[in-house]
């Protein structure tokens, strides 16, 4: 029987399009380390490779198989810039720290690329990433957007499509316009969760699957990360579990909510469909949004639908193919082979979360949908600050990220009537 992530719905084409997934083992027993990670999505294992070769001794646990979660199941967009446009960022907090914001998520992206050549990671870059209006009052908001960038925050990949040339890109006449990003791409998540895993351990980390940390405590100085079979006693923790964190830690939990985003891979098309004929990546200005690509042999890979709460829906296929079909009429029939979900972490402004929520144990998360290429970079953030540079991480650390309303009860609940109310807006 293949295997099947016990934390999220279905079995992804990514699993099916890997190659081989290597298994590590379980503690067993105590453990000391410098540092004890908590998670082991792309934030964990990026941080574990980062201080492994700086010669930190690093423990990392994870409490199911790497890849279960979000980092090996996402739709494998890297975008540009933090999850809010650069000009939303600017009227927040002004142009300096908005440009600062900017050109450390540039860094981000340069990383991801350089961290998977230096390390022999194929993760099947593709460039070029299309953001498309699915009502006409948009538009102009993107042609704005494509000459900020370029005038503002120094980057002139942007380009603005009108509605001709967004039918062309896309093989679609649904949208109304968008803007063109030649400086990005999209990739293979599993590949780059898989090849990041081998990194760590070959730089001398000590990671483990299967298993779940119980609890989290500060105390004497030194951080007690307890598990079913040993617990870890380290200087400091990286709290990386994002969506998949529960009540482990009440401040995180606060402030990183779980949404249900779900993804449907096609057969390969065949050229005559004239389906994203550029090999871009796409996503659209709804609030819940839809995103799709190609894959390397010519799938289309369509996520499109977020549940806000975390039980698993049925039937995904079923409501991939009606969305896919409000796009292209031509693939109403198409056959759809992988049916998939993962959960993704969301702060309330869709701002990352950094926060030391109790002495020497940092949580980060709440990547919003934009983690692809944040979460990797953060990774190494932290690892700077174990060696005493926190400056960059403060950047994020000093973001304005309130909780969610309504405390543990009610948060969920009230969250779903919020989004699904937005979901109403896109539909009128």
């Amino acid at each position: 029987m293949p295997y099947q992530s016990p934390i999220s719905p279905g079995r992804s084409w990514y699993e099916d399009s890997a190659g081989p997934r290597p298994e590590y083992p379980t503690l067993d027993g105590d453990r000391q380390a410098d540092v004890v990670i908590v998670g082991g999505g792309f934030t964990g294992l990026s941080a574990a490779v980062h201080l492994a070769k700086a010669g930190t001794n690093v423990v990392l646990i994870e409490s199911y198989r790497f890849g279960d979660g979000a980092s090996g199941r996402n739709g494998g967009q890297m975008g540009t810039g933090q999850r809010a446009w650069a000009e939303e960022l600017e009227s927040e907090y002004g142009l300096t720290r908005a440009r600062a914001l900017f050109d450390l998520a540039e860094e981000a992206k340069a990383h991801l690329i350089d961290f998977s050549t230096a390390n022999g990671i194929e993760i099947d870059y593709m460039p070029g990433q299309l953001s498309v209006a699915h009502k006409p009052r948009y538009v102009d908001d993107y042609k704005a957007h494509a000459e900020i960038m370029a005038t503002r925050f120094n980057y002139p990949h942007i380009t603005f499509m009108d509605a001709r040339e967004t039918a062309e890109r896309l093989g679609s006449t649904l949208y109304y316009g968008g803007s063109r990003d030649t400086g990005t791409g999209h990739i293979h998540p599993l590949k780059l969760v898989i090849g990041t895993a081998r990194a760590a351990a070959a730089a001398g980390a000590h990671i483990f699957e299967n298993t779940q940390a119980t609890s989290i405590a500060a105390q004497g100085g030194k951080v007690k990360v307890t598990t079913a079979r040993g617990t870890i006693t380290a200087d400091k923790c990286l709290l990386a579990a994002n969506a998949y964190g529960g009540d482990l830690e009440p401040v995180s939990a606060s402030h990183i909510m779980p949404i249900g985003s779900f993804i449907g891979a096609t057969v390969p098309l065949g050229d005559e469909l004239k389906v994203l004929p550029g090999g871009e990546s796409v996503d659209d200005s709804r609030f819940v949004v839809r995103y799709f690509r190609k894959s390397k042999d010519n799938r289309l890979l369509f996520g499109g639908r977020e549940v806000y709460a975390v039980n698993d829906p049925k039937d995904i296929h079923i409501h991939i193919r009606k969305q896919i079909t409000e796009i292209y009429p031509a693939l109403k029939d198409v056959e759809i082979t992988h049916g998939w979900g993962g959960y993704v972490g969301i702060t309330v402004p869709r701002k990352p979360f950094v926060r030391e929520v109790m002495p020497n144990v940092l949580s980060i998360g709440g990547y919003s949908g934009h983690g692809v290429m944040l979460s990797n970079f953060f990774g190494k953030l932290y690892a700077e600050t174990v060696s005493g540079n926190r400056d960059r991480l403060k950047l994020i650390e000093e973001l304005k990220i309130p909780p969610f309303p309504g405390g543990r009860r009610f948060r969920a609940p009230l969250l779903f009537l919020a989004l699904n109310w937005f979901a109403l807006r896109d539909r009128i």
